[in-house]
């Protein structure tokens, strides 16, 4: 199993190319955006190989449950299958995906933490704008996030959707647009996710919330 940066795969396959007898064997590797062709010189000598991912964050400090979490898994058959029982014992949910789709794949996982963790950050600087500070800030949007989770899970984000968006009120929305010209940044970040809730998002007096979302 080589568990080394996306970079470092190829290489890392290459150095153990001739260190053992390959043939009979499986190997796997933890890319979420590479495919399993990243171990091709191993496949070259025998080996049946296949990425594996894990739809999960890993951080110091914190050591996740891997119970119920998806796993990606393409490659070989055989590679696979060995793949699929590790996952089970595990306590994971392993998934097929295709070659063609592990980019896409990734860059779905990236919505889901990295860039999640991106607008918590941001959203700690509007409450900054607010006379709040970052721990504080913390502390206080926890139930609101744990609330939208536990209504995103029961209700899909169509359900869950809330606010002066959802309501089509575009005066609010246009006086959050005026103050968050303190923070242009972040206002960059807030036209974007608008924009993106318009369109995919109910929302009551489109044409209104349009206009002020496309001339800001």
């Amino acid at each position: 199993m080589f568990c080394v940066p996306d970079s470092a795969i190829a290489a890392a396959a290459a150095s153990l190319a001739g260190a053992a007898d390959w043939k009979g064997k499986v190997a796997l590797h933890s890319s979420g955006a590479l495919t399993s062709d990243e171990l091709a010189v191993l496949r070259e000598r025998g080996a049946a190989v296949a990425s594996v991912h894990p739809l999960m964050t890993f951080v110091r400090g914190s050591r996740p449950s891997l119970g119920g979490v998806s796993f990606a898994i393409e490659g070989d058959p055989k590679a696979v299958r060995m793949a699929r029982a590790i996952v089970r014992r595990l306590g994971g949910q392993p998934f097929a995906i295709g070659k063609q789709q592990k980019e896409a794949y990734h860059a779905w996982g990236m919505f889901a933490s990295p860039l999640l963790t991106a607008l918590l950050a941001a959203s700690e600087r509007v409450a900054l704008a607010a006379g709040v500070h970052r721990k504080a800030a913390r502390e206080r949007m926890l139930p609101i996030l744990r609330q939208t989770l536990v209504n995103y899970a029961r209700l899909g984000a169509p359900g869950s959707f809330s606010g002066p968006i959802a309501r089509g009120d575009a005066a609010t929305v246009g006086k959050h647009l005026k103050v968050l010209l303190e923070v242009p940044q972040v206002r960059e970040v807030y036209l974007a996710l608008a924009r993106a809730a318009l369109r995919d998002l109910p929302a009551k007096n489109r044409a209104a919330l349009e206009k002020i979302l496309i001339t800001s």
